[in-house]
């Protein structure tokens, strides 16, 4: 008996063997096999930010231009677009944030659906035109890119509450205020869009500085990530 169960498994080894191995062998060779990087699979289809089983939207505003225009939301329905918070006065992060901001410009400006939003966080120093000669000053040629500015407690109610991006008021650091130097990148219908980390958690916003020892860049990821929301992924 374990004569004929020593045969019989020998027997389909075999035929594995001849019927399996080519095929193995075959597809090493032509290097065909699925990809174990997780982190390049999670970033083919960008995700929406779920808060309380609600996709996040972007909160109504109406802010003023640096032309002294009207802007609201709705300016921005049907483009792809970029929030950030800054101040023109911030001696830290701002222009960094803005110099990777016009790296992005230099792609998409020229599109009617793209669009910018840079909000301010000092409405008392950044009149329309503070604002206009700061977006001279970067020699920003997109129509779609608006710097904003309105009453201090719509702001920061936008930055802290709309979007959950710190912004305050404090004396003791250099330029008097304090905020995160994140993006937001929103679709065309409004809502608040990213990718995921390698864990497939959503990393909601984009850092807008650059970080030493790190390969890729929140700008680098948003010039990937902007195209596949131009074209509805």
């Amino acid at each position: 008996m374990k004569k004929n169960a020593y045969i019989g498994i020998s027997f389909i080894l075999l035929i594995f063997g001849i019927l399996f191995v080519p095929k193995i062998v075959n597809r090493i060779q032509q290097q065909d096999w699925v990809s174990v990087n997780r982190l390049s699979v999670s970033q083919e289809k960008m995700v929406y930010i779920n808060l309380n089983g609600e996709d996040k939207k972007v909160p109504d505003f109406l802010l003023t231009n640096q032309d002294s225009l009207l802007i609201s939301n709705e300016d921005y329905s049907g483009k792809v677009y970029l929030v950030e918070f800054f101040f023109t006065s911030c001696p830290t992060i701002c222009p960094r944030m803005n110099v990777n901001m016009k790296k992005i410009e230099a792609v998409f400006g020229h599109r009617d659906d793209f669009g910018i939003a840079s909000i301010t966080i000092d409405p008392k120093t950044d009149t329309p035109t503070q604002l206009k000669t700061y977006a001279e000053a970067y020699e920003v040629f997109s129509p779609n890119w608006h710097f904003l500015t309105g009453e201090q407690s719509d702001i920061y109610d936008l930055a802290n509450r709309g979007f959950n991006i710190f912004a305050g008021i404090n004396p003791d650091v250099a330029g008097g205020f304090e905020h995160q130097g994140y993006f937001a990148l929103i679709d065309k219908e409004g809502f608040i869009r990213s990718r995921t980390d390698s864990a497939g958690n959503p990393i909601v916003y984009y850092l807008g500085i650059d970080e030493e020892g790190v390969d890729q860049q929140g700008t680098d990821m948003l010039l990937e990530d902007i195209p596949k929301l131009l074209e509805n992924e």
